[in-house]
């Protein structure tokens, strides 16, 4: 959701030809699967398409390729600086940890309350979009 939430904005603010955004799994699991209905669904009630995504895993060349990579929760955390190797430039954040309330995103694969995942979501792509254009303005 998150990576379909920021390509939103980023659209919407006139900067969709300024940034990369992808997204990746932590696990094997989900690879070569289209985004689970439900999250598809939430996405469409706010007028974004997820059409044509298939989940993939996370590499270590993504270390290289991006300047930053979100994570939803601790759990991709701790998987995303096994992947890597660590995390020696900062690149590594959690999503809502750009916001007010610092933490994980409400997991709606346990809870099935999109809803709130919805709104960590949004709340932390906001927060993210904040923090990189602040981040932008300084250099």
């Amino acid at each position: 959701m998150a990576e379909f939430v920021m390509k939103d904005m980023v659209a919407k603010a006139g900067m969709a030809d300024r940034y990369f955004i992808e997204s990746a799994a932590t696990s094997a699991e989900e690879i070569g699967n289209e985004v689970y209905p439900p999250a598809k669904q939430k996405l469409a009630e706010h007028g974004i398409s997820a059409k044509g995504k298939t989940a993939r895993q996370m590499t270590a060349d993504d270390y290289c390729r991006y300047d930053l990579i979100i994570g939803m929760d601790r759990w991709n955390m701790r998987d995303m600086k096994r992947t890597c190797g660590g995390d020696p430039y900062g690149k590594l954040h959690l999503l809502m940890d750009f916001t007010s309330r610092p933490g994980d995103v409400a997991d709606p694969w346990y809870t099935r309350d999109f809803g709130a995942t919805w709104r960590d979501v949004e709340e932390g792509c906001q927060g993210l979009m904040k923090w990189i254009e602040n981040n932008n303005q300084t250099k």
